[in-house]
């Protein structure tokens, strides 16, 4: 829940709601739920409450009684902070969105971004930074030393120091300011600034404080089209970003079959390859090399993705 929602605003619907949330970690989730919908009741426009008890029934079996509970997130919450509409999609409650909120996304980073390395490299394994510039370094037939390098989704900054020695100037974009606070720690990035790359491709309006377009011989999205399902309009951001014959080099979870992408439980997109070449193709990028690799582990199990390493046409 965000620090502003963590309490109702009802002293005795916030006790219900904490002896919930002990019921729930004691392996009763559907007591739980009755527990908290006891607490709505007493407190009936608390949105993260109604979240919490989606995901209450969710985990006691109570399918249709997640999908009503985040529908009363919805008409509580317009901006959908808590991603309540990628959770309906799961669900079979809604059609799956082409992108999760950007509020959702902001404020979901935003709270990790402290142990975000942590949680990603230590306990999940995750190795989608080192090996994409690896392959950015062996793919024949491309430049060995980029004159500007722009990282969308830098997140903290992971692929940063990866290929910082072979950029004369580093600029990173992320929705997160507190991801953006901890990459601006590591003083590798010339530049960072703040970017929605869900929005239309329209440079100025994505990016803080614009950008010109087709300056980057490297563009680069190193775990970061996941949280996007149609991929159209970061296909056209990179587009539009890259000087003819720009390199832009970036992963996708590996949605492992034919065509199209899906929304996994886990509310990140994976992406079929013939999806990703039809998109690339759509906005002049050809494909030079890619290279398929378990990237994280997830709830004990490896996750596949893609990496792909592509040409912006002349």
């Amino acid at each position: 829940m965000l620090p502003s929602q963590l309490s109702s605003g009802d002293v005795i619907a916030d006790r219900r709601a904490d002896y919930a949330k002990m019921l729930a970690e004691s392996g009763e989730p559907a007591s739980a739920a009755e527990l908290m919908k006891q607490a709505l009741e007493l407190a009936p426009r608390w949105a993260a409450g109604w979240f919490t008890l989606a995901t209450y029934r969710e985990k006691a079996g109570d399918q249709p009684g997640a999908i009503a509970a985040l529908n009363e997130v919805l008409a509580l919450d317009e901006g959908d902070v808590f991603g309540a509409r990628l959770k309906l999609a799961v669900l079979g409650g809604a059609d799956v969105p082409d992108r999760p909120p950007s509020l959702y996304v902001e404020r979901l980073f935003d709270d990790y971004a402290d142990r975000f390395e942590t949680s990603l490299l230590e306990k999940l394994g995750y190795i989608v930074p080192g090996k994409l510039a690896a392959l950015i370094a062996k793919t024949a037939d491309i430049p060995k030393h980029f004159r500007i390098a722009i990282d969308l989704g830098c997140g903290t900054g992971l692929l940063g120091p990866e290929i910082r020695a072979r950029v004369d100037r580093l600029e990173g974009y992320d929705l997160s300011k507190g991801m953006l606070a901890k990459a601006a720690e590591k003083h590798v990035y010339d530049h960072l600034g703040q970017a929605d790359l869900s929005l239309e491709p329209d440079l100025s309006g994505v990016f803080e404080a614009g950008l010109a377009a087709g300056r980057a011989d490297l563009v680069t999205a190193a775990d970061v089209l996941m949280y996007l399902g149609n991929l159209q309009g970061v296909m056209a951001i990179a587009a539009k970003l890259a000087a003819d014959s720009g390199i832009f080099a970036f992963s996708v979870e590996d949605a492992q079959q034919a065509d199209g992408y899906v929304l996994r439980d886990s509310l990140r997109f994976a992406h079929s390859e013939a999806y990703v070449r039809e998109a690339l193709a759509d906005h002049g990028f050809i494909v030079l090399d890619l290279a398929r690799s378990v990237i994280r582990m997830d709830g004990g199990k490896p996750v596949h993705g893609i990496l792909f390493i592509t040409r912006k046409s002349a």
